[in-house]
């Protein structure tokens, strides 16, 4: 009887011991988070960047695309739709890239997976 007191004694002590430090790390968050609200309604500083605009291209259907351009597109789109569409999207990067070097147009391009 003593060895099963014990044992419950323990898993107690365990149990309080895990909710504590878990009590800990909330408070830590919570803290996290009143200083960003906080710091929300501050003045903004100065030497933060300026926003800038992004264009955003999304290709509607770029298997279409690629068999409409590519021999070996035709024979692979309906095995290998998403590399397909990968290439697709790097090939309209490079083309649109292209043409706005011709043109002197200084731009940064990524292509996102959403």
């Amino acid at each position: 009887m003593t060895v099963f007191l014990f044992l419950c004694v323990l898993a107690l002590t365990v149990v309080a011991a895990l909710l504590f430090f878990r009590l800990r790390q909330q408070a830590r968050l919570l803290e996290d988070a009143r200083e960003r609200i906080a710091a929300l309604g501050q003045p903004l500083d100065e030497s933060l960047e300026e926003p800038y605009l992004v264009l955003t291209v999304r290709v509607l259907d770029p298997l279409s695309v690629a068999r409409r351009e590519s021999r070996s597109a035709r024979i692979m789109a309906d095995h290998m739709p998403n590399m397909i569409s990968r290439r697709v999207y790097q090939e309209v990067m490079r083309e649109v890239g292209a043409e706005l070097t011709s043109r002197g147009i200084e731009a940064e391009m990524n292509v996102e997976y959403r």
